[in-house]
């Protein structure tokens, strides 16, 4: 079923059910969540159009996970829709940005691409940082929002520049792990969150899918596997390494925590991202509450410091522990600046993330809800799979987790705790 018609200069849509609902949503956020091949992304053109028909001249977004996946799937179908079906937009190659027609004249007023436009669709990737910060726009389409690529930090610079107008996202995406996605839209829409609108579907709602090749999945991939890629559902994948946190179980709402309870701070540095997680000790329970995070770059080590002791000038701490145990000048420049980090007792990482299971497993260790960071890493932890499926001793990704390797960090040290690990 092909999702456009034209019959001379008027154009015809015919959605299938999970785009309808997707369409007809008035809620701020949306998300269409289906399997593979659904028609997910070439319905994200048409939409943010519509949104574009009512909201006029300025800026709009369009981003997607990665570079890759712009070039080879987003670009074709913004071009397809906007310039060669409808007209209305060229494409300024050097600046990925598309220039809109002004409606009123029917021209485009740039002569290069850093003139004034009637309005524009800036194209980014998520792995382009800087790209998202740098617009003020009224709406946004975001692609293949629930890759690993699609962090959450790109989907905070989002929200920060559609801020102003107070603009709709539509999300489409196919799920691959229990990250924000899953914390900070899914969960929030089956909560009752009024400025949320989630569509969950599998492959088969679009008519154009192949009932014998869904079956063929079913019966030849694993379960957890068929039910992301194929159901548009949400599992447990296969090789997580926190497997046993649970949200229902180890995420709780923040209360104000009492000023005896002892204190530490994990860090982990980094010149572009430098995380820190504050963990608090109910010693009567021995239970730990991870209650603040951050995660922030280009400062220098005397400002993250500074920031550091901030935090630090009415609570209780009694040890601040981080890096590896090469990295022993950054803990002498935090040490001059008035923190002194300690070297966690445990260096090894499997050893740091066994403490840290063992934690979960026992129930001790919880997470406040506002900490989303590190929610979003501990549910896209996971090992590499090897040909068969199966889990292998390699992280996947392990240099992009600096709140949980900050988490290892503060939960490898001994001492300052009036209760034991």
């Amino acid at each position: 079923m092909k999702l456009w018609r034209v019959e001379g200069d008027k154009v015809f849509l015919s959605f299938h059910e999970a785009q309808q609902r997707a369409w007809d949503a008035k809620q701020r956020f949306v998300f269409l969540i289906m399997g593979t091949q659904g028609g997910k992304t070439s319905f994200g053109p048409w939409w943010l159009r519509r949104e574009i028909m009512r909201y006029g001249a300025g800026d709009y977004l369009a981003a997607t996970a990665s570079y890759d996946l712009f070039k080879l799937k987003m670009l074709p179908e913004m071009l397809t829709v906007f310039e060669h079906t409808l007209g209305i937009a060229r494409y300024w190659a050097g600046t990925k940005i598309l220039e809109l027609r002004d409606p009123g004249t029917g021209k485009f007023h740039a002569a290069q691409a850093d003139d004034f436009m009637w309005g524009r669709v800036i194209l980014r990737s998520a792995q382009s940082k800087g790209g998202l910060e740098s617009a003020t726009a009224k709406a946004a389409w975001l692609d293949e929002v629930g890759q690993d690529d699609f962090s959450i930090e790109a989907w905070q610079a989002v929200l920060r520049r559609l801020s102003l107008a107070q603009g709709r996202i539509l999300g489409t995406t196919t799920p691959y792990n229990l990250g924000w996605l899953k914390t900070e839209v899914v969960d929030r829409f089956k909560e009752g969150d009024p400025d949320y609108f989630v569509v969950q579907a599998q492959s088969t709602v679009n008519p154009a899918f192949p009932e014998c090749e869904f079956e063929r999945a079913r019966r030849t991939m694993p379960l957890w596997k068929f039910n992301m890629f194929y159901r548009g559902m949400f599992e447990r994948p296969a090789g997580l390494i926190y497997s046993d946190y649970d949200e229902s179980v180890h995420v709780v709402d923040p209360f104000p925590i009492p000023v005896e309870w002892p204190r530490q701070v994990g860090i982990d540095f980094g010149a572009v991202n430098t995380a820190l997680v504050w963990l608090a000790e109910d010693a009567g329970r021995k239970a730990f509450y991870l209650y603040r995070e951050s995660l922030e770059g280009n400062l220098t080590t005397a400002q993250h410091a500074a920031k550091a002791k901030e935090h630090a000038r009415h609570e209780r701490v009694t040890a601040w522990l981080g890096g590896a145990p090469s990295e022993k000048q950054q803990r002498m420049d935090w040490g001059a600046e008035g923190v002194q980090v300690q070297r966690p007792t445990i260096s090894d990482v499997e050893a740091g993330l066994d403490r840290v299971i063992s934690l979960f497993k026992q129930k001790r260790l919880f997470v406040f809800r506002t900490c989303s960071g590190i929610r979003d890493e501990l549910g896209t932890y996971r090992r590499v799979l090897d040909a068969a499926g199966q889990p292998t001793e390699k992280i996947h990704d392990k240099e992009k987790f600096h709140r949980l390797d900050a988490l290892r960090y503060v939960v490898s040290g001994e001492g300052g705790w009036t209760g034991v690990f």
